[in-house]
C-alpha cells in the first residue's frame, strides 16, 4: 500500500506534484547532520531534497522496510532502504565520483490525518564519504558494504493482521533492551543476548562501525567498543516504539546519552563530554529471536559534538 511518504516523494521528484498535499501546516523535519533542523516546505526543499537531486538528477528512492503502528495515540511510520542514482555533483562538498551512489537512510514519520506531521530521518552521510574514497574515520571494525534488505524479503509487506505476534516481536524487543540494561560495567557476558538474539543475527550498523555477525561478531566489532567508551550511556527518551507483526522500530532524536568518559570507541581518545545520540532501530524476529537489526546512529552530530569537524577533516583529503 502506498503510504504518505511514498506520495510526499513521489511529488518531491515530480515538477507536477503538489508537496503541501502531504505535509501538515505545523510540520517539523529534522534530518541528520549537517542538514539538522527543517521548519517548513521551503527548508525542506531548499536544504534537503534540492543537494540530494543535484548531486543524483536521476535519484530513485528504493525502501526495503516500510512498517507502521500506533504509540501513545499516534500514528507513526518506519523505514528503511537507499536513495540510489549517479553521483554527478558534490553532495555537501563530498566530491562526486560519476558512478552509481548508495545513500542509505532510516527514518520514523509521525503522521496524522493522513499528512506528515513530524518526520525524522537519519542519512548516513559518512557512508557517501565511504563509497567517495574521502572518509577521515578509521576503517570500520565490521563489514563496510551494502546493507541487505530482510532475508526473508517481506520488509514491504510484514504481516498485519495479526495483533498477537505484534505483540509477541514488541515484546521481545523491550525485553532484550532490558538486558542490555543489566551490563556490569566489567564483562559483555553480563548481558544474556542469546536468550533474545539468533545465533546468526545479523546486526547493520552505519558507516565508521559496520555490519556485524552473530552476538560474538556484534561484541567485538560494536558493543564492546562502545558500552565500555559511554559507560554510563542511557535511553532517556523514545519518540516511537512501533511493531507489525515480525517488525518492531523505535528510536528518538535524541534516544540516548552517554558520557564519552573511556577511548576505544571508532578508535578516538576520550573526551569527557555529555553527548546525545539520535538512534534508529528495526528489528525483525524469526520465531522465538531476533534475526535482524537495521541501525541507524547520526555518527557525524556525535563528533561533532566531541569538537570534531569531520567536514572539514574530508576536505582535507580532498585537496
Amino acid at each position: 500500500m502506498t503510504s504518505v511518504v511514498d506520495k510526499f516523494y513521489s511529488a518531491l521528484s515530480s515538477s507536477n506534484g503538489d508537496i503541501g498535499n502531504y505535509l501538515a501546516d505545523d510540520v517539523k523535519f529534522s534530518v541528520s547532520a549537517p542538514v539538522n533542523e527543517l521548519n517548513n516546505l521551503d527548508e525542506v526543499v531548499g536544504r534537503f531534497w534540492q543537494p540530494l537531486q543535484n548531486a543524483l538528477p536521476d535519484v530513485e528512492r528504493k525502501p526495503f522496510i516500510a512498517i507502521s503502528g500506533d504509540y501513545e495515540g499516534q500514528t507513526w511510520l518506519a523505514g528503511t532502504g537507499y536513495f540510489v542514482g549517479t553521483f554527478e555533483n558534490s553532495l555537501f562538498d563530498i566530491p562526486a565520483t560519476g558512478k552509481t551512489l548508495y545513500v542509505r537512510y532510516t527514518e520514523l514519520v509521525e503522521v496524522e490525518q493522513e499528512k506528515i506531521k513530524n518526520y525524522f530521518v537519519i542519512v548516513d552521510f559518512l557512508d557517501v564519504m565511504t563509497q567517495a574514497g574521502v572518509n577521515p574515520l578509521r576503517p570500520s571494525l565490521g563489514h563496510a558494504c551494502l546493507v541487505m534488505p530482510p532475508s526473508s524479503m517481506d520488509g514491504l509487506s510484514p504481516c498485519s493482521d495479526n495483533a498477537s505476534e505484534s505483540e509477541k516481536s514488541k515484546t521481545l524487543v523491550f525485553e532484550m533492551l532490558e538486558e542490555l540494561g543489566r551490563f556490569d560495567g566489567k564483562s559483555l557476558t553480563s548481558m544474556n543476548l542469546q536468550n533474545f538474539w539468533h545465533q546468526d543475527f545479523m546486526w547493520y550498523g552505519p558507516a565508521g562501525i559496520g555490519t556485524t555477525r552473530g552476538i560474538d561478531g556484534f561484541r567485538a566489532h560494536h558493543q564492546g567498543p562502545f558500552v565500555f567508551s559511554f559507560p554510563d550511556r542511557s535511553i532517556d527518551h523514545k519518540a516511537t516504539f512501533i511493531a507489525q507483526g515480525n517488525y518492531v522500530a523505535t528510536g528518538g532524536w535524541p534516544h540516548m546519552h552517554g558520557t564519552h568518559s573511556v577511548g576505544g570507541w571508532l578508535g578516538l581518545p576520550p573526551t569527557n563530554k555529555n553527548l546525545s545520540l539520535r538512534v534508529m532501530d528495526i528489528w525483525r524476529r524469526e520465531g522465538e529471536h531476533l534475526k535482524e537489526n537495521w541501525v541507524a546512529i547520526d555518527i557525524i552530530d556525535m563528533l561533532s559534538q566531541m569538537g570534531l569537524d569531520v567536514w572539514t577533516m574530508m576536505k582535507t583529503l580532498t585537496k
